[in-house]
């Protein structure tokens, strides 16, 4: 969701929530002990060009393939070989926004250059604020972020919607794909919920399996009630995580692959008024890095994957000088060695080196995104570009990352993209 300066109205308008909390104690470095039916009508993503008919999902169990366990994460993994020729990016927006977009939008980035050329708009998605891929590259999924929410499969094929679930909330604004591939986890901002829905063979999602409502503890300052604004897996597979803004908590539950079902395991509370918004793990699996969109802090958290248990550090510095700021997102290089921020306010991507093998973030500084209030960062999967999606300026940046020092250089104009909230490269 948006901050507080730009929270949008369910029918395009713009509202203001209130923010409590202030930029205190913060520290350059901290570390932690490790623990023991809609329809497209735009040129598809695979295809020159023409419409595609969109469909109703069937409901029921997923029918797609036995999962696998996933491994554990190794200690520190190499990025993918680079990319030959231009490659897909996925563009989210709000449809009900003035000036916003007509769907999800469509383009492809060279991997060398950096460059982004326009491809068209699935449209028959609402409000598609937030995208992810299965795994396998087959079928992309977006929130739609209104009162009634709900989740759509598009089939990157010919661009064809799948189908809508409920959410079983309002307001969705995070998903994210279990490694098996059967099921999708998404997060409900306005009403403090977590839901969880099959996957089948086809792609296409099935009738919601849980829906879980933060009701406790209860909210923090300032909040009215909970806002979940993410839901992931960690990275041994064994556990999914939601983290909620309004109750100042993230927390753990067990996913049971074979129902569908969420088991609650672990709390963590961070402190009160911080606003914990997006949690991105290191990939050793022990650690994981916390942006507080309220306070403008962010923490190092330790994980231990053999409870789910996970412990919030203390707050550091985000890099903004104490300036009206509200951080969005971490992303972390495939290696381990870099992490990078969002910070919208003072509009400027952080860099953060990592050590001790993912327990400390050491701020290195802050580059200018070239745009305003960048929403989502994303690296390219080869781990060479790095991509922020600039809500207000309505462009996604695009910078190189130097794989030895970490360093941000853009790459040449932002792309204009309507409302950009979201980028997805492939």
């Amino acid at each position: 969701m948006d901050s507080g300066a730009g929270r949008r109205g369910r029918r395009g308008g713009w509202s203001r929530r209130r923010f409590v909390g202030a930029l205190t104690g913060v520290a350059a470095v901290a570390a932690i002990p490790a623990p023991a039916a809609p329809r497209s009508e735009s040129a598809a993503p695979g295809s020159p060009s023409g419409p595609s008919t969109g469909s109703t999902s069937p409901s029921g169990p997923p029918t797609g393939p036995a999962p696998t366990a996933p491994g554990a994460a190794a200690q520190e993994r190499e990025p993918a070989a680079a990319p030959t020729g231009p490659r897909p990016l996925y563009l989210g927006t709000y449809t009900s926004a003035e000036g916003g977009g007509t769907g999800i939008g469509l383009a492809r980035y060279d991997p060398v250059t950096g460059a982004v050329t326009g491809r068209g708009t699935v449209t028959g998605v609402a409000d598609p604020s937030y995208l992810a891929a299965h795994p396998d590259g087959r079928t992309l999924y977006a929130v739609d972020e209104r009162q009634d929410g709900g989740v759509t499969a598009v089939r990157l094929a010919d661009g064809r919607v799948l189908g809508t679930r409920s959410t079983g909330g309002a307001g969705p604004c995070h998903l994210s794909v279990h490694p098996t591939g059967r099921w999708l986890l998404s997060a409900n901002y306005q009403s403090g919920s977590v839901a969880v829905h099959p996957v089948d063979a086809s792609g296409a999602l099935g009738e919601r399996t849980a829906l879980v409502t933060h009701a406790d503890p209860p909210p923090g300052p300032g909040q009215q009630g909970p806002h979940a604004h993410q839901f992931v897996t960690s990275p041994d597979g064994g556990h999914v995580l939601a983290v909620d803004l309004g109750t100042d908590t993230v927390y753990t539950y067990r996913l049971d692959t074979r129902t569908g079902t969420l088991a609650g395991v672990a709390r963590a509370r961070t402190r009160p008024g911080a606003g914990p918004r997006h949690l991105t793990f290191h990939p050793g699996g022990r650690y994981a890095y916390l942006a507080h969109e309220v306070d403008d802090t962010v923490a190092v958290c330790a994980y231990d994957p053999a409870t789910g248990r996970l412990t919030v550090g203390a707050p550091q510095s985000t890099g903004s000088a104490g300036g009206t700021n509200y951080p969005a997102q971490f992303v972390v290089t495939a290696d381990g060695r870099y992490a990078f921020l969002a910070n919208r306010g003072h509009d400027s991507v952080a860099r953060y080196a990592v050590e001790a093998e993912g327990a400390r973030l050491r701020l290195l500084g802050t580059v200018p995104v070239a745009g305003a209030f960048p929403r989502q960062l994303a690296l390219a999967p080869d781990g060479g570009l790095l991509f922020a999606a600039n809500q207000r300026s309505g462009t996604v940046s695009v910078f190189h990352v130097d794989r030895v020092s970490g360093a941000l250089r853009l790459a040449g104009e932002p792309f204009a993209s309507p409302v950009a909230v979201c980028a997805l490269p492939l």
